[in-house]
């Protein structure tokens, strides 16, 4: 991609970046150019608030058209991350989640050597007034913060986005710490796949009984999303696992011996 004024851009790539139902067409337009000034362009909306395509966006983006018209909408952050294998969550606030955390540097140094892999990645943005749920932040695996003031700790999506942007372009340079990968071994599994093995995992649990009290589902469901996604499985694993639930419906319906 060659920029107005002839330099040679970032080539195309990075990790995608995931708008959880912003609110503003401005703040979209402006995630937009910031991705632009670092060469990021996969750039997914779950649920805008104010409806998709927005002018106010494309005129808040300052020509970075190639992103807005490449913006891919879904209707939920499930649905978002389905074909990605590594996901970040920012968030400003301590959660109980015990996924790792990491800083911009370190997560884009992560982010860098998966992508190098072949492995498709993103971060996850949340809402304007109250970020991300704590059902979002456990789709992720891992956790990415900013060492900002603590007594103000709240940056605007526009600034976050900027600031893992710049981050991520800062992992490419030659004297950046970036970790030196082993090969791996197995491809690692697509959200969407760990997402259908975490639903039949509480079906099967669900038929012996688990969730009890039923006061208790919700947060022993929690925990168990978050230690099956904390694996990191890769897709032959998944589809072995698979294949443990279906042996034990199999013996709980009296059809094996």
């Amino acid at each position: 991609m060659i920029g107005t004024d002839g330099d040679q851009l970032v080539a195309a790539g990075g990790p995608a970046i995931i708008l959880v139902e912003p609110q503003l067409g401005e703040n979209i337009g402006m995630v937009a150019r910031a991705m632009a000034n670092f060469g990021l362009e996969d750039l997914r909306l779950v649920n805008p608030r104010d409806g998709w395509p927005s002018e106010k966006a494309r005129a808040a983006a300052s020509r970075a058209d190639h992103v807005i018209d490449a913006v891919r909408l879904f209707g939920s952050v499930e649905e978002a991350v389905a074909d990605l294998t590594y996901v970040l969550a920012t968030t400003a606030r301590s959660r109980d989640s015990q996924k790792p955390v990491r800083g911009p540097k370190s997560a884009c140094a992560q982010l860098r050597g998966r992508i190098t892999a072949g492995q498709p990645t993103g971060i996850l943005f949340g809402r304007e007034r109250f970020g991300l749920s704590n059902e979002e932040v456990g789709l992720a695996d891992e956790i990415v913060t900013f060492p900002v003031n603590p007594a103000f700790a709240s940056l605007n999506i526009a600034q976050a986005v900027l600031l893992m942007s710049y981050e991520w372009m800062q992992s490419s340079s030659d004297d950046a710490e970036t970790p030196r990968f082993a090969p791996i071994e197995a491809d690692p599994a697509e959200k969407g796949d760990l997402h259908r093995l975490l639903d039949h995992t509480e079906v099967l649990l669900d038929r012996l009984g688990y969730f009890r009290p039923p006061e208790r589902r919700v947060a022993l469901s929690e925990k168990l999303r978050t230690t099956l996604t904390k694996a990191n499985f890769s897709r032959m694993e998944v589809h072995a696992l698979h294949g443990v639930l279906r042996h034990v419906e199999h013996r709980l319906d009296g059809d094996g011996e």
